[in-house]
This record gives C-alpha cells, structure tokens and sequence, in this order.
C-alpha cells in the first residue's frame, strides 16, 4: 500500500478496536511518518452526531484558540481582512473571531450553523486565511481536502496533534471510542505537504500549524501559538472592535426567512 500523502512505502502499524467493535488495521509510512487507518467503513456509524460526545473540550478549545487565532491574524496578516473557518462546526468559533473584531464567516456542509447564523460563506469573497480546527485528523484523502481548501485561500491556519516522537499505543488522538479520526501527521507528514504545494510551513511542533504563501519568522510563529498570547491578545482587544452590535443591527435589516434560508438549517 502507497502513503495518501508522499506515495512512499505503508507498513503494518497495529490492530486497534474502533467504536468498540470493530477490528481496525493502522498503517504507517516510512518516508514521511504519515499514519491512517484502513478504508474506514464504520464513518457513517462514526458521524450520526457530527460533534462526538466524547469532545468535552469543545468549548475551551475554542475560547483558547480564538486568542490564538487572533494573536496570528492580527500580527501576521491583514486583520481588516476576510476569513473563513472551514469545517467550522455549529459556528462557535466564527462567533467568537467576529466578536473579537475579525470578518469571520462560517462553511460546513455536514453540521447545522447554530452560532454564526447570517455569516455563511459566500463565494464572491476573497479570503485571506482559512482557519480549519480539529479537521485534518478526519480527513480520509488529505490531499483532496487540502486543495479544495486552497482553492479558496493559499493560507491555511490548522489544528491537529503531531504524532509523538515516542509514539505510544494508547495515544488519545487516536479516537477510536468514536472512530472519526483517521489520518495523523508527524512535522515530517507536514513539510512534505508544504513541498507539494510549495507552501510555507511554520508549526509550534505540538497542534497549531500553518501552510502559507507568506515568508513567516518561525519565532514569531511559536510565540503568537503560545501561551504568551495571552498578552497579546489582551492588547488585542482593546485595539479591535467587536463585530456583535453591529451583527445584531445587521441582521435585524434582514428578513428571518431570508436568514433561516441561508444557513441552511432547517
């Protein structure tokens, strides 16, 4: 079997029991580390909730990286820009980034926009940056998902777990309580990435990751991704102004049909 990611050589990793149930083989490159799963027949059974209810940090997640998120946009591309969070699930995080200040819009065909509702993605926006949170590990054919991302915008600001260097069995990321993760990357799954779309590649070595056009001090990178942005973010926020009032005001100009019919959740 051929890696998904550089065409190199798969070996056998693991058997591991997905969902209780059934009995998954786990393959691994040589080349460049890259890890997934076998054709993953048990995704129907795995999405019947699109957010699985193991995903307890769902909520800090993003409140942690909204500051994150802000701190990298603000300092290293055109924070009067317009973004989108793609796989954005139910528009929690699209919230929070246009109630900090930023033009978020939301995309996600699989779930119900909940939060963002009236901030769709819309195709006649050119977007500086894509923000995809939790979603490459899902991914079956990577380099698919990623191009239809770049199709959008040639940067990408992602969040998935390297691989660890000593990697154990029982890794948490491996998910298979729930049996939605099914590609995992190591930095060198990544740059090999980057290559193929002749991408910049900048990462904090951990979960925070970006594929861009843009020549980025690596440095800066890792003290934007870190827990420093706290400060960062602070003055952030007094220099940013938030995007709520003026949501609220906008959407009440527009008809609740015309709002429901665009977010598509009914």
């Amino acid at each position: 079997m051929n890696c998904k990611i550089c065409s190199g050589k798969t070996a056998f990793l693991r058997k591991m029991l997905v969902l209780n149930k059934y009995n998954a083989s786990y393959f691994k490159c040589d080349t460049c580390g890259y890890i997934h799963t076998e054709d993953p027949y048990w995704l129907e059974e795995a999405y019947q909730e699109p957010i699985n209810i193991l995903d307890t940090g769902i909520v800090a997640r993003n409140i942690s990286l909204s500051k994150t998120i802000a701190s990298i946009i603000y300092f290293l591309f055109n924070r009067n820009a317009s973004f989108l969070d793609y796989a954005g699930g139910h528009g929690l995080l699209t919230r929070m980034m246009r109630d900090i200040g930023f033009y978020f819009y939301w995309h996600d065909p699989f779930t119900k926009n909940l939060f963002a509702r009236g901030f769709e993605s819309i195709d006649s926006v050119d977007f500086e940056l894509i923000t995809s949170i939790e979603s490459f590990e899902h991914f079956v054919n990577p380099l698919l998902e990623i191009e239809k991302i770049l199709g959008i915008s040639k940067n990408i600001l992602f969040t998935t777990e390297l691989i660890p260097k000593l990697e154990v069995e029982n890794w948490w990321y491996y998910g298979q309580y729930h049996g939605q993760h099914v590609s995992f990357y190591s930095m060198r799954t990544l740059t090999f990435i980057a290559s193929i779309y002749g991408l910049n590649l900048n990462s904090d070595g951990k979960r925070v990751h970006l594929l861009t056009e843009k020549k980025i001090n690596s440095k800066l990178f890792k003290l934007l991704s870190s827990r420093l942005n706290k400060l960062t973010f602070s003055y952030i926020s007094r220099k940013m102004k938030s995007k709520t009032l003026d949501d609220h005001m906008a959407l009440r100009r527009v008809s609740y049909e015309d709002i429901i019919r665009s977010s598509n959740i009914f």
